[in-house]
């Protein structure tokens, strides 16, 4: 349908005004269809939605039909009581409207219609209708608990349900937020099925504040399966605080946002118990810990059995490996490696060390005969990956790329 006529209307009018002046009422009244208050479209459009009370399947889409001879759609928004737009596309004719994006489950929404009939006259609809609640919901518990953290403190997201279809993680990860202040670059990687870890490509930067958000509630992750509310998250970051274990120079230097601030003589992993090299984030923090071999499946009553008494011990993986206070050792620490795997020093700097970090901070141990730590699965080894390969682990693979709104996409107009 051409409406050039219609365009032409307008700049006469246009024309007239200016040259007129005073005379620029004459448009008042005129047969110009554009000038005229939207009629009542309600006998020119239909839904599929049903009549009465019933509420919509969200996993069904939503259709707009013109009817009648002559007269089309010219523009649809369907908006959500959250806020949200649900995207959908518009024949070149008019005449059919169809959503491509997913309705939310538990929603009431709201839907304006602009059409036009025959004549080029609007004429507008509005509709409200709410979806059934869904009967099968993912919820997303954030990690780790408020609170101050160190620098190197991944955000953690657990699903109450595992997510293996690459499309539906798409979904999960869009509506998983993590902002922090100051902004920094970061992502999500999915270490299973049901857990992610978030963390920046640098370490936070320290004062930062860091909220975790999931936006998953009444959004259509899969079939049947819908988004439920979750609990959000609000951390802070403390000082940068960094432990460099060298096992080969028997010294550990602590560092508070770049300074050094003491050197420690220790003692790592003996050879068959080699420390792993790499970085560690705190896990935990125990004034009071009974170490026994058994626990790493050293034999009881063998040589390297043990079962002893350790203080100010602070956790780094989940195996058990701790910086702690070992005085039993105090003549091999900055000389050699006599441990089972763990950073022994003296008790005055392990009490020292105990209160100076927290959980979140930088252990990192090099130049031991050691293996590499684990990213996953012993604790927080998350810095081990670099960017790229971390970016790997995330469900997107690209952004839009033209930065259109989701209101844009959701009001998409015929072709003319």
């Amino acid at each position: 349908m051409n409406h050039t006529p219609h365009i032409r209307t307008v700049l006469s009018c246009t024309l007239l005004v200016v040259s007129l002046g005073a005379g620029a009422t004459a448009c008042v009244g005129s047969d110009n269809p554009l000038a005229a208050k939207p009629f009542d479209a309600s006998e020119q459009v239909s839904f599929n939605t049903p009549t009465g009370n019933e509420k919509v399947d969200p996993d069904k889409p939503l259709e707009i039909t013109a009817e009648g001879d002559g007269g089309r759609i010219t523009d649809v928004t369907v908006i959500d009581d959250s806020g949200h737009f649900l995207a959908g596309e518009l024949d070149a004719d008019g005449t059919r409207w169809r959503s491509t994006g997913s309705l939310s489950a538990g929603a009431k929404y709201t839907v304006r219609v602009a059409t036009e009939d025959a004549n080029g006259a609007p004429g507008v609809r509005t509709l409200t209708f709410e979806t059934a609640p869904a009967s099968k919901f993912l919820t997303v518990a954030f990690g780790p608990k408020a609170g101050t953290y160190g620098v190197g403190q991944p955000i953690t997201a657990e699903l109450s349900l595992p997510v293996k279809d690459k499309a539906a993680r798409a979904v999960v990860e869009r509506a998983l937020k993590v902002q922090s202040s100051p902004a920094v670059e970061g992502a999500w990687y999915w270490v299973d099925d049901k857990k992610l870890h978030f963390r920046p490509k640098e370490y936070w930067p320290s004062g930062a504040t860091v909220n975790a958000v999931s936006n998953l509630q009444g959004v259509k992750v899969s079939a049947k399966l819908y988004g439920g509310a979750s609990k959000a998250l609000k951390i802070t970051i403390g000082d940068r605080i960094e432990a460099i274990t060298d096992a080969g120079s028997h010294q550990m230097t602590v560092q508070r946002n770049g300074e050094v601030i003491k050197t420690i003589p220790v003692t790592t992993g003996k050879p068959g118990f080699s420390t792993r090299n790499g970085i560690k984030v705190v896990l935990a923090k125990q004034y009071f810990v009974r170490m026994r071999g058994t626990s790493i499946g050293i034999a009881e009553g063998s040589a390297d059995s043990y079962d002893l008494p350790v203080y100010y011990a602070t956790q780094v993986t989940w195996s058990g490996e701790y910086v702690h206070a070992a005085p039993w050792s105090v003549g091999s620490q900055g000389y050699e490696n006599v441990s089972h795997g763990c950073t022994g020093m003296s008790t005055g700097n392990a009490a020292w060390f105990f209160e100076t970090v927290k959980e979140g901070d930088i252990v990192k141990v090099v130049n031991s005969a050691g293996d590499e730590m684990d990213p996953f699965g012993n604790g927080f080894g998350d810095w081990n990956l670099d960017w790229e390969k971390w970016l790997k682990g995330s469900a997107l693979v690209a952004d839009t790329p033209d930065g259109s709104s989701t209101a844009d996409a959701a009001r998409l107009r015929p072709e003319v």
